[in-house]
């Protein structure tokens, strides 16, 4: 939770007052969401916040309850007054929650009534992230609840200027980009969350590529060793590549962005195989690895289409639709080529 200073008195009870200044311990917390740790418990409470003395004519500004939305909204607030409310999104941001319809119209309509929002200010406006938009009907909000839904900009750092500009967004305010330091950020999150799948795939990998003529363990601290740190390599440096380099890779298809990295390290395999003889087995095995590091990079390519604003939901399960049965296509073909690989 955000330190409270004290409470502010309204006709709807106290509503408790947060700082504006975001202290170490919440620089901490964002930093470990950031690494999948407690990420899914990193919410605030539901309900109505102050940010500085608001009055019963101070803005409305609503806000998801995953903490790192709301800290990125309170420490913009830095000398304003306004009320924050908060809605439960199940600790997921803005734009996921609002695909998701946790962001969503009933939610707000809930909110409203909940914390006797009616009685605390006295116009009848919330002013809504732009990126939350999908989740809300306006004309829905307004007759359930009598309140106006006004789109705010996309970013809270433009909060400042437009509530000084009388909550008018000017086309930059309106602007979604999704700049390389947005882009990293992801990096590892999706390393840990993915992490499990590819350590277990690595040690399959490194213990089967023993099966085969000759001392089973030569193989494995031979072949199996560099075949597991291949699988690692492939993951990680897609899941670190594909966000970082997104605007250059070819296609719109994460699926295929994700594939065009593949391919590079598919290349380099090659090479390798060429210039190092048994490296990694024959050529067979060679020819396992293009197929199966094309594949492999670009199902984890597509974990960035949630990620995104590139995307929508429906052109992500006409992605997978088409991408998933020829990538598992690939992986049973790869895998097989690699297992009877060495008895050729």
């Amino acid at each position: 939770m955000p330190q409270i200073f004290g409470t502010i008195t309204t006709p709807a009870g106290e509503v408790p007052r947060v700082d504006t200044t975001l202290q170490t311990a919440d620089r901490l917390g964002a930093w470990m969401a950031r690494w999948a740790m407690g990420r899914m418990r990193y919410a605030v409470e539901p309900g109505l916040y102050a940010a500085g003395q608001p009055t019963a004519d101070s803005p409305v500004l609503v806000s998801a309850n995953y903490k790192m939305s709301f800290d990125q909204l309170r420490c913009r607030l830095a000398g304003l007054d306004a009320w924050i409310l908060v809605l439960d999104t199940r600790g997921i941001n803005v734009w996921c929650a609002a695909g998701k319809g946790t962001f969503g119209t009933d939610e707000i309509v809930h909110r409203i009534a909940a914390t006797g929002l009616a009685e605390v200010v006295s116009h009848r406006r919330v002013i809504v992230p732009q990126l939350g938009a999908p989740g809300i009907a306006a004309h829905d909000v307004k007759h359930r609840s009598g309140f106006r839904v006004i789109y705010g900009p996309v970013r809270a750092e433009d909060l400042p200027a437009f509530l000084a500009a009388k909550m008018k967004a000017t086309p930059e305010m309106r602007r979604v980009r999704f700049p390389i330091r947005d882009r990293v950020v992801l990096v590892p999150v999706e390393l840990m969350m993915t992490a499990k799948y590819f350590l277990v795939l690595a040690a399959c990998v490194l213990f089967l590529a023993g099966v085969g003529p000759g001392e089973y363990w030569t193989r494995v601290l031979g072949i199996g060793i560099r075949s597991a740190a291949l699988v690692l390599a492939v993951s990680v440096g897609t899941l670190a590549l594909v966000p970082t380099l997104l605007p250059w890779l070819p296609g719109r298809a994460f699926a295929l962005k994700g594939l065009w990295i593949g391919l590079a390290f598919a290349a380099a395999v090659l090479l390798l195989g060429w210039s190092h003889g048994d490296l990694l087995g024959n050529r067979l095995s060679l020819a396992a690895w293009c197929l199966l590091l094309p594949a492999t990079a670009s199902f984890l390519g597509m974990n960035f289409t949630g990620a995104s604003t590139y995307t929508s939901l429906s052109g992500v399960r006409k992605e997978m639709a088409l991408a998933v049965p020829l990538q598992a296509l690939a992986v049973v073909a790869g895998m097989t080529l690699w297992l009877i690989a060495p008895f050729v």
